[in-house]
């Protein structure tokens, strides 16, 4: 064996190792192969390696740049946030321009999302920062004037009538009479006696003057001042003081001089009519009626009727005082006094009636000749 041969001296070793080159020599090229693409994928995959690290580290350290840069910017604005809390009382500044703007969009947010649903909550407005007060008022007004508008729109045209009587009696009696605020919840009516429970001769007798309202009241007498049951009727034309089937008296609207009702929480009111003369009568409505052949009514003058102040009792007070100067077209015909109701029995003759607080309620007449009325003291609400 030299030092690049080989010599071999049998020709049969040379045969086998000649069969075994043959036999080995797909094995070696496959593991030449194999090594040598080993070392070109692993050259590759080193540089896709190191490429991959790099652009980690970039990523990575852009990643970072912008986190450290959004935490100063934090920094900032709560520096900021606080500078403007510390300084929010003071004129607006650079320092707490964006706290203010803060305040106010917050404020809003949270109005928007507890606006009151009804007309009767408008006291439930969030309350507003210093800064919004003013604000906080427009803003009030304005939408409490959009749900009236809606609440309005929406009315019905009976619910709205019934309403501004409300407010007419209102403008009448609010702050001047004790029982007045207990008023306020209990709706009107049209009337308070049907048709069907007035008698059929004074309907007769009224109808063509059109009823506009009627109420039971209790009538007491000028003399002795005893309790009487009534009906009071307003017509288009004047008041009718009736009873079952009789008409009592008659008020025309023109002699009607005014109304009296007392500050305390009683149902009384006075009636004051003109009469000049203790023989007057008034003969414009019959007590007594004749059929005709066409079923007309002919008035008569056969019965009359006696003029005076009426002093009534009325469980519908204001209801009903609102409907007479609807009815009458006085509004300022309503009197609200204090102690003592003077009142004429007749010409010439006078009466009183003396309104004072107790503890219980009575109607009686005092020693002194005097129709005395007591009422309890009603707490305000």
């Amino acid at each position: 064996m030299g030092r690049t041969k080989i010599f071999i001296r049998h020709p049969r070793t040379l045969f086998a190792t000649e069969d075994a080159f043959q036999v080995c020599k797909h094995k070696l090229a496959t593991r030449i192969q194999a090594k040598y693409k080993g070392y070109r994928v692993k050259g590759d995959y080193m540089k896709q390696r190191e490429a991959a690290t790099k652009i980690e580290n970039c990523w990575r350290g852009l990643m970072a740049r912008k986190e450290r840069e959004k935490r100063a910017w934090a920094v900032k604005v709560i520096k900021k946030f606080i500078k403007g809390f510390m300084t929010r009382n003071q004129p607006a500044c650079i320092d707490n321009s964006e706290y203010l703007a803060y305040v106010r969009q917050n404020y809003l947010t949270r109005l928007r999302e507890n606006l009151p649903k009804t007309v009767l909550e408008k006291d439930s407005w969030l309350t507003p920062p210093p800064i919004m007060h003013e604000v906080s008022q427009i803003l009030k007004k304005l939408y409490i004037r959009h749900m009236v508008r809606k609440y309005v729109r929406g009315i019905a045209p009976q619910r709205k009538a019934q309403l501004l009587l409300k407010v007419q009696t209102s403008s009448m009696f609010k702050g001047k009479k004790e029982n007045y605020p207990f008023s306020v919840c209990r709706p009107f009516l049209d009337t308070r006696i049907g048709a069907e429970d007035i008698s059929i001769k004074v309907l007769q007798m009224i109808r063509h003057e059109h009823i506009k309202y009627s109420v039971p009241v209790v009538k007491y007498d000028r003399n002795g001042f005893r309790p009487r049951l009534r009906q009071l009727i307003f017509t288009q034309e004047a008041a009718y003081l009736v009873e079952e089937a009789k008409i009592k008296q008659r008020i025309d609207y023109s002699s009607l001089k005014g109304v009296s009702v007392s500050n305390l929480s009683d149902n009384f009111l006075i009636l004051h009519v003109t009469c000049d003369d203790i023989k007057q009568k008034v003969y414009s409505t019959p007590m007594r009626l004749v059929s005709t052949v066409d079923d007309d009514i002919k008035i008569t003058k056969s019965e009359c009727f006696s003029q005076g102040d009426l002093v009534l009792q009325c469980d519908y007070l204001f209801e009903a005082l609102t409907k007479l100067c609807v009815v009458t077209d006085k509004q300022n015909c309503i009197k609200v006094v204090m102690g003592s109701v003077r009142f004429d029995i007749q010409p010439g003759r006078e009466g009183f009636v003396d309104f004072k607080s107790g503890q219980e309620s009575m109607v009686y007449r005092a020693k002194n000749g005097h129709l005395t009325v007591e009422s309890t003291r009603t707490k305000s609400r």
